[in-house]
């Protein structure tokens, strides 16, 4: 029988409710959770807590409408809720500090929490969404059952640090941010009105701020140095990663020139075209050498990637059964 697919928005955009708990204006716009449902095949991927997933810099939950769309996580929820995953994308600005991106996720968590009745998710988050997800660990760790990092900026990117420390680079990625790619983005979500900071979010990301940021919210799953694991479990909260060493994996994806900019900034292929190896560590790092590259470990654009690469689809599957097996 052919699978029906039955996407329900839970964009309420929060409303009266927000309101009451004194939040920001600003914060009040981070918009609504995107929740896929699907036939459901098998409990595989069930797990106790529901997923939420966080896009990174630059990124988005949906575009599109239920006919057409692009989907961040290509083909990668449909496939996590057939096989029984509780599961969510959260829409939060795609350009803006962690701090800010963090916050307005907490909202979204507690949207999670009241319409599925459970008192904890679990926060995976690609990118810039790992510190985002780390943020929300460390100031509400009572609605946290676990992190997993994909990619995740935890050390930030030499990118970035190139980027801003170059009066004429950051002047022009600057026009891009404030004026292009990011409000193009929020539009095209149906939200115009979202919260955009981007030389802000660049600074969150370079290697100096990231620093920063770690000490501020420091978690014992972060270990002080690359040479050392972080714990597998801090304040109760499990936490997990995973990343590619991977630039160049398909000549028709658009990502191909951008992904060079790792090797630049870096001097160096151990890195997935943004972020270094090292950087994308915390918790139980699963494997940190997929011959994958940074965005195609959220499987974008369209599942596009290496003929002999693994599929991120199913690299996401298998950890929603850890989390099974791990009671979470």
């Amino acid at each position: 029988m052919k699978t029906v697919m039955k996407k329900i928005k839970t964009a309420t955009f929060i409303g009266a409710t927000l309101l009451a708990t004194g939040l920001s204006s600003d914060v009040q716009a981070a918009a609504g959770i995107l929740q896929i449902k699907e036939t459901v095949k098998s409990d595989y991927a069930k797990t106790q807590y529901p997923i939420v997933m966080t896009h990174g810099w630059l990124g988005w939950s949906r575009i599109g409408n239920d006919s057409f769309n692009i989907d961040y996580w290509y083909q990668i929820l449909p496939d996590m809720a057939r096989n029984g995953s509780t599961v969510f994308a959260a829409q939060i600005s795609p350009a803006h500090t962690t701090t800010f991106r963090g916050e307005q996720l907490i909202q979204q968590v507690e949207e999670v929490i009241a319409l599925t009745g459970k008192s904890k998710v679990n926060l995976i988050g690609h990118s810039h969404g790992g510190p985002t997800v780390q943020y929300v660990a460390a100031v509400k760790p009572q609605y946290v059952a676990s992190v997993t990092g994909v990619g995740g900026t935890y050390r930030g990117s030499k990118v970035a640090d190139k980027i801003q420390s170059n009066t004429a680079s950051r002047t022009l990625f600057n026009i891009l941010g404030d004026y292009i790619v990011p409000p193009l983005i929020a539009w095209a979500e149906g939200r115009p009105d979202m919260p955009l900071s981007f030389d802000a979010s660049m600074t969150s990301l370079t290697e100096v701020e990231s620093a920063k940021f770690n000490a501020k919210y420091p978690t014992t799953a972060l270990a002080n140095d690359c040479k050392k694991s972080g714990t597998k479990v801090d304040r109760g909260i499990y936490y997990y990663s995973w990343g590619g060493v991977a630039q160049t994996t398909n000549l028709l994806d658009i990502d191909t020139i951008l992904m060079q900019l790792g090797p630049l900034a870096y001097g160096n292929k151990d890195n997935d075209g943004m972020v270094a190896r090292c950087s994308t560590h915390i918790g139980q790092v699963i494997r940190d050498n997929y011959n994958l590259n940074h965005t195609d470990l959220a499987n974008m654009m369209f599942g596009l990637k290496g003929i002999l690469a693994p599929d991120p689809v199913a690299l996401f599957r298998q950890h929603a059964n850890r989390l099974k097996l791990q009671g979470l």
